[in-house]
């Protein structure tokens, strides 16, 4: 069965293509194409449509592989880029992929002891609809936060770690206190279902997180949307689509949630990886033993995602 078979969501039509290709040229600053160099958008929206309608790859993702390849060809540095940071306010449970520039009302909920000299601080936030984890960033120079207080973010980057969305604060975001309370929700609720694995996604199997502290970014190409080229360290995972003809069911399995349902450890992946010289193996054998068979799967359901602890195959 073809991964994305039951995943027709992503493709993208051609307008589209065009106004993320424009986009995208736009980023580039002005004294990077002294030779004429750097791509025309219909380059750009050919390497899109390939990636997003022949591949199935989301417009999103496909859009940060084409920057990064970018990046790369024509030595342009991440922070030299002219990011677009007016991605509007949102409320926590709207945030369901990485690398969105939003502005959010929340209260800090819980403050952590930093475990790096590059965070500033670090802890939960909440708003009506749910809470998320925050990460503020030394270098950003930004106002201290307080336990309790209620604060404004604009231009603040959305990251996510095996399903589980957060915020980092950088040198783009500012804060502005908010005299006024928020009842704060809890946006987690334990889930059962029992339903055909239909897909396996994009961005499964084995990739590679960016090992600065407390960052877990996929890297695209070898680059960390925050802290640029890195020599990552390989995870395992498994985003899954599961579909009983009712309801459609977005899944993450972390490492060990993999290893159970496939039986396929990170080291396994990994000399799979090494034997054919192309890591896209290991999400192929996944699919292969995986999808076309029902199980039972179960745990917490943050956003659109069910964070798997634990899933049986059913006869």
């Amino acid at each position: 069965m073809n991964a994305t078979s039951a995943d027709t969501s992503v493709n993208a039509l051609n307008d589209e293509l065009v106004s993320a290709a424009t986009d995208l040229i736009e980023q580039f600053p002005d004294d990077a194409d002294t030779d004429g160099d750097l791509p025309d958008t219909d380059e750009v929206v050919s390497r899109l449509d390939q990636m997003v309608n022949s591949y199935n790859v989301p417009l999103e993702e496909a859009t940060r592989a084409a920057r990064n390849h970018y990046l790369d060809v024509f030595g342009i540095e991440y922070d030299d880029l002219t990011l677009s940071e007016t991605g509007g306010d949102a409320v926590l449970d709207d945030i369901d992929s990485s690398s969105r520039w939003v502005s959010v009302v929340v209260k800090v909920v819980d403050l952590w002891e930093p475990t790096s000299d590059s965070i500033a601080q670090v802890g939960l936030i909440g708003d009506k609809t749910g809470r998320l984890k925050f990460t503020t960033w030394a270098k950003a120079d930004l106002p201290e936060l307080e336990e309790g207080g209620v604060y404004r973010f604009d231009n603040v980057v959305t990251s996510e770690y095996e399903g589980r969305y957060s915020i980092n604060l950088n040198s783009r975001s500012s804060i502005e206190p908010v005299d006024d309370d928020i009842e704060v929700g809890d946006d987690a609720e334990e889930l059962s279902i029992e339903a055909p694995m239909v897909a396996i996604q994009s961005g499964s199997g084995l990739i590679k997180r960016c090992p600065h502290e407390d960052c877990t970014r996929v890297l695209q190409d070898g680059r960390c949307a925050e802290h640029g080229e890195v020599e990552g360290e390989f995870d395992l995972r498994i985003k899954a689509v599961f579909d009983d003809g009712t309801t459609v069911q977005h899944a993450i399995f972390d490492k060990d949630a993999t290893d159970t349902i496939s039986d396929i450890t990170i080291e396994d992946a990994k000399q799979q990886a090494m034997d054919a010289l192309d890591t896209s193996v290991v999400a192929n054998d996944l699919i292969d033993r995986l999808v076309g068979r029902y199980y039972r799967v179960s745990g917490r359901v943050v956003g659109k995602y069910l964070l798997v602890d634990e899933a049986d195959p059913l006869a």
